[in-house]
């Protein structure tokens, strides 16, 4: 584990026209170095990880109200992980999973090769898998849940093509599909996440590699998931105008927010602008393409 430090740090929320307020400055006992980002959970509050401190040291998970009441949710003991780097993601059962970098079962790694977890909002921590070297090891980078319900994420380390990291699906349950092992010369080291595109594949990149690819490199993974529609912003009112990505939109014939007909533009093969019509209510959005229809990947929100 790295060394622990003194320095404090803080988590703050700031208003649209500038002024911000500190709603939590951190201690080693509360946690320490909250690197990653924040995510509001199911219930309202937001969620966070710090790569050190805690009841054990070796970094926690915490909430905070949006009125800043402050609570350690999780202290990791190495055994359930450790040093976890890049906050949480909320998917779509309402739980928050994570990565930690170091710890777990597996020592084939000093100090662990890292695991994937998974914690309700009332604090039940689950180990889903814990890494080994050959599979992949030290995730930095946190996760994303993709169209099918699994979770595709990087780890810096391990896997077949000598130490350079791995692409991964592990599904809900804790089963692990190593996708891809980096070689060197088509990079190496994956710092960041993952993201899908509404090709349905996934993009990143590495930070390092070998020979061309020495200065890092931009990938795809071909996942074989169906294409889809996201939109710019998944809440809006009726009669105001909503985004939507995807692609082969040239020729589109229809637009429907849960199933009532909406006006739209094309404004190019990949970008619509609809209105959102009277009488829509929440649900998921069809655009009907030339190919095909295509739904999108989240449910959009009709708000009064």
């Amino acid at each position: 584990m790295v060394g622990q430090s003194s320095m404090r740090e803080q988590s703050s929320k700031i208003t649209r026209t500038g002024t911000l307020t500190t709603l939590h400055s951190f201690g080693s006992g509360d946690g320490s170095f909250a690197n990653g980002p924040l995510v509001q959970g199911a219930d309202g509050n937001f969620y966070g990880t710090t790569k050190m401190g805690g009841a054990h040291g070796f970094g926690t998970i915490f909430k905070i109200t949006p009125s800043g009441s402050f609570s350690t949710f999780h202290s990791f003991d190495s055994t359930d992980g450790s040093a976890p780097t890049c906050g949480l993601v909320l998917a779509a059962d309402r739980n928050l999973y994570g990565t930690t970098y170091q710890g777990g079962s597996n020592n084939s790694c000093p100090n662990g090769c890292g695991t994937v977890f998974k914690i309700t909002t009332n604090g039940t921590l689950t180990t889903l898998h814990s890494f080994d070297s050959t599979e992949g090891a030290n995730p930095i980078a946190g996760l994303v849940q993709a169209t099918d319900g699994n979770f595709y994420g990087t780890t810096y380390a391990g896997g077949t093509g000598g130490d350079w990291g791995t692409v991964f699906k592990i599904t809900t349950s804790g089963t692990v599909t190593t996708l891809h092992s980096f070689q060197g010369t088509d990079g190496g080291q994956p710092y960041g996440p993952v993201t899908q595109a509404t090709s349905g594949n996934l993009y990143g990149t590495a930070t390092n590699g070998t020979s061309g690819a020495s200065e890092g490199t931009l990938f795809s993974v071909l996942t074989g998931l169906r294409p889809f529609v996201r939109f710019v912003s998944n809440a809006g009112k009726v009669g105001q105008s909503v985004g939507i990505l995807g692609q082969g939109f040239i020729g589109t014939s229809s637009v429907s927010f849960n199933g009532t007909s909406a006006t739209f533009t094309v404004k190019s093969g990949t970008f619509i602008t609809a209105t959102v019509p009277v009488g829509a209510t929440s649900g998921f959005v069809s655009v009907t393409t030339p190919k095909g229809t295509l739904k999108s990947n989240v449910p959009f929100r009709v708000v009064p």
